[in-house]
């Protein structure tokens, strides 16, 4: 197998970020050490020159490695630093639902929850009222597929944590920061501290 390549700069966000979170999570539980990068989204940091050579979606989170190469995308950028530890499953089929619910978070839960904490901790709620009620009716939807999956399980493939949990922890735990709350989803708060109780296990801030 191919020797994986080290983290040795972590370009995140200034703005708390749950996919940057993601990121430090996992180095931290994987123990690398790393120089983390703060960029201002909102003063256009990641959309210099110089940015977009690394990554030309302007976007964080975005990893450099000990060879100079880049990687970018949060959930990808978890699958590659996951590889051969106990954190990407070793069985094919438990592989296949790790990314089922890294999709998930995606195209399911991050636009919904994600964007309305984007929008209240910047000022941008104001006048949005009628697609924060839909982006908070979707994001309810997508709590509770997530809590009738961990009433079955204690982590979202069966009974090991993995870079499934990661994904999906980053935005759940602030969720009530969108205006969210979790108090009907008992299977998620219990899941929330399973998480919370991981070793190496740092906060966003």
């Amino acid at each position: 197998m191919e020797p994986a390549r080290a983290v040795v700069r972590l370009y995140d966000s200034t703005i708390p970020s749950g996919n940057g979170y993601k990121v430090r999570l996992l180095l931290s539980h994987l123990g690398q050490h790393y120089e983390r990068v703060p960029l201002d989204i909102l003063k256009g940091e990641t959309r210099t020159p110089a940015y977009l050579a690394r990554n030309p979606n302007g976007k964080i989170p975005l990893v450099e490695f000990d060879d100079g190469t880049f990687l970018s995308e949060s959930n990808a950028i978890l699958v590659y630093l996951a590889e051969g530890t106990p954190y990407w499953p070793a069985d094919r089929l438990d592989r296949a639902r790790c990314l089922q619910w890294m999709f998930f978070e995606q195209y399911s839960h991050e636009p919904n929850i994600a964007t309305s904490r984007f929008w209240y901790y910047t000022g941008l709620a104001g006048g949005r009222e009628a697609a924060l009620a839909e982006k908070h009716q979707a994001g309810h939807a997508a709590l509770g597929v997530m809590d009738r999956q961990l009433a079955q399980t204690p982590f979202f493939v069966n009974a090991r944590y993995c870079v499934a949990d990661i994904a999906l922890y980053a935005y759940t735990h602030v969720a009530a920061e969108a205006r969210f709350d979790l108090a009907p989803y008992a299977a998620v708060r219990s899941w929330l501290d399973r998480v919370r109780a991981q070793p190496r296990h740092v906060t966003m801030t």
